[in-house]
């Protein structure tokens, strides 16, 4: 089995399922249990614009911020740097 995860140079296939989850449309990226992310698929919304990670460093690389709900130090982290204010 392959999966479609986001990269810096574009979509490719990999044979291990991403470790994180993103909007495509928010640049947000955040764990796959997140609860926010799921309240959110609940109510019919955020599947169309889903993407996947294989990490953290390639979620970055790939423009997108931690999720301030279930990765709030990374939030934190990234909010205290000036250079993401």
């Amino acid at each position: 089995m392959t999966y479609r995860l986001l990269g810096p140079g574009g979509p490719y296939d990999s044979p291990h399922p991403g470790t994180l989850g993103g909007h495509r449309r928010l640049r947000v990226y955040g764990r796959l249990d997140c609860p926010s992310a799921a309240r959110w698929i609940a109510a019919g919304h955020y599947t169309a614009h889903r993407v996947f990670f294989a990490d953290e460093a390639t979620a970055q690389a790939c423009g997108y911020r931690p999720c301030a709900v279930c990765l709030p130090a990374a939030y934190a982290s990234r909010r205290a740097s000036p250079t993401n204010l």
